[in-house]
């Protein structure tokens, strides 16, 4: 992946993607919950934002720990956990895994 410099004056960036339930449910159970239009994309807006801003060590989950490493998270107690439930199945309607 290759990131180039900041132009001098900032363009507009305009995004259009398609986004599936089975790729990132939560992600899409959120967006779904407001209309097509300007509510959703400023939800997006948000999350992305705050995600940033956790990323990059300027906003602090509970739990979280500094961690040495720009670009990381640390956690208090079992850091395993939390990593492991991530990537753990979706959880279905019917009320388990």
């Amino acid at each position: 992946m290759t990131i180039s410099p900041l132009p001098k004056e900032p363009l507009p960036i305009r995004l259009v993607f398609k986004l599936e339930r089975a790729e990132h449910p939560r992600l899409y159970d959120e967006l779904i919950r407001f209309r097509k239009g300007a509510k959703r994309v400023n939800r997006l807006r948000l999350l992305a934002y705050d995600g940033l801003l956790v990323q990059q060590g300027l906003l602090k989950l509970p739990g979280q720990t500094l961690s040495g490493t720009p670009g990381s998270i640390g956690f208090d107690g079992d850091a395993a956990g939390v990593t492991n439930g991530l990537f753990e199945p979706a959880v279905d309607d019917q009320g388990g895994p």
